[in-house]
């Protein structure tokens, strides 16, 4: 494996860059189209499993293009998934796996996805818990989401993000504004399974805040 790994390193020198973006970037549709199936059209209980495969997959991905920083931010969505589908203290080790995976991406290209690694990053900030079980921040948390936010500010993710934050953090009027925003977000090509689960989800948040 490490010979081909090499070999496969050494052609690469001679490539020019639209050959190396092309495979990179079918690599990288491939896992987000799979990850959304699992997220919002796979029944719960068949989730974890799947998820455990795709995630062998993403770290395959991210071994074949080391200098990329696009399949890292894919493999930690996917362990971050794997984690929240096992729950509880089980999860921890998961979660920072995909802290150190989002910290790659970040050192390699921090812009890569319109900021999605800050954005993923952020989100694993607020919702794993403090010391002395895990790395929670909300500081943190909302220094790293307000950088997604900058880099991607009409982007259906930062947003909803963004305003659960604020939602769980005890600000639900600011939230509902960016929650707003992320139903307001353009549609993205090719990720309409990601977009109407997440419009669910922003509705559903929507509605806690506004009961009546």
């Amino acid at each position: 494996m490490k010979t081909l790994l090499a070999s496969l390193l050494a052609l690469t020198c001679f490539l020019p860059p639209a050959a190396l973006a092309a495979p990179v970037d079918d690599a990288v549709t491939e896992l987000q189209r799979d990850w959304e199936v699992i997220r919002y059209q796979t029944p719960a209980a068949e989730r974890e499993k799947r998820f455990e495969a795709l995630a062998a997959r993403a770290h395959q991905a991210s071994e074949s293009y080391p200098g990329r920083s696009e399949p890292l931010v894919w493999e930690g969505i996917v362990v971050s998934s794997l984690a929240g589908e096992k729950g509880g203290l089980g999860a921890l080790g998961l979660v920072k796996q995909a802290k150190a995976i989002y910290e790659r991406a970040i050192g390699i290209d921090a812009d890569a996805l319109d900021g999605s690694a800050y954005n993923s990053l952020g989100v694993l900030y607020y919702k794993v818990p403090g010391w002395p079980l895990g790395f929670g921040d909300k500081a943190k948390a909302k220094e790293l989401l307000l950088k997604a936010l900058a880099l991607n500010p009409k982007g259906i993710d930062p947003n909803f993000f963004y305003g659960e934050f604020l939602a769980e953090t005890g600000h639900a009027d600011e939230a509902a504004v960016y929650l707003e925003r992320a139903l307001q977000a353009p549609p993205r090509p090719g990720r309409q399974i990601a977009d109407t689960g997440r419009r669910e989800e922003v509705r559903a948040l929507l509605a806690k805040l506004r009961p009546h």
